[in-house]
């Protein structure tokens, strides 16, 4: 899942300062399980933007709203006379979302309200561990299921440095070694061999360092006549 962190109330209240009338826009899927822009984190926002206006004597009118996901415009196409209607959108989903609001109304202003953080996963009530660095070429099948690339501290990829302690990362002795999870793993799996094969050098051009990424399935595309349209 993509998990996100709500900004800071002031930091919120300084970017609707211009406005007087905001839809605020929560996503239904990541962010809601993640406690931080669902329909319940809507409505607080809501209130407590209202409230703090108010005392300053610039009242704001509010608009609430929460669909299934963002990310997608069959979602948020209904929404379209709340949105351009609004001064301003506070998006409460992630990254995603926020620019897939702002492409399909390029005449709105449309404002981040949190902080996406990374791909993780739940592990207790209220915590959240990164778990992928969406790098483009998973290597899961080389390291029992561990990703070296976001659990590792300097995304080494044969092996641990000569930092790490007692199954503990030198960054924070809270921290568990990746490279010893793996080791752990694959003894479980009975298949240590796989700590002797040399993963080569990684190529990040499918990462983020190749420039904006893009999957296309010729398979799945529709067939569109000549001057027709989707």
């Amino acid at each position: 899942m993509i998990v996100g962190e709500q900004k800071s109330l002031a930091e919120i209240k300084e970017m609707l300062a211009p406005y007087n009338k905001v839809l605020i826009l929560g996503c239904g899927t990541c962010v809601t399980v993640c406690f931080a822009g669902g329909e319940k984190e809507v409505g607080i926002l809501a209130a407590e933007l209202r409230m703090a206006r108010q005392l300053e004597g610039k009242p704001l009118e509010t608009a609430e709203a929460t669909v299934q996901r963002q990310c997608e415009w069959e979602y948020i196409d209904p929404l379209k006379a709340e949105i351009e209607g609004a001064d301003v959108v506070l998006s409460l989903a992630c990254g995603i979302g926020v620019q897939t609001v702002a492409e399909r109304y390029p005449q709105v202003r449309v404002l981040p309200g949190l902080n996406t953080k990374f791909l993780g996963q739940p592990q207790e009530a209220g915590v959240w561990v990164e778990r992928c660095a969406a790098c483009g070429n998973c290597l899961l099948d080389k390291t029992g299921g561990i990703c070296p690339i976001a659990r590792c501290s300097k995304s080494l990829l044969n092996g641990p440095c000569g930092g790490s302690q007692n199954g503990k990362c030198e960054i924070d002795p809270n921290v568990d070694c990746a490279w010893q999870l793996i080791y752990d793993r694959l003894k479980a799996l009975g298949q240590l061999e796989l700590m002797m094969e040399i993963i080569p050098a990684k190529d990040w051009s499918t990462s983020r360092d190749g420039g904006p990424r893009k999957i296309v399935r010729e398979d799945l595309k529709l067939e569109i006549p000549a001057g027709g349209d989707k």
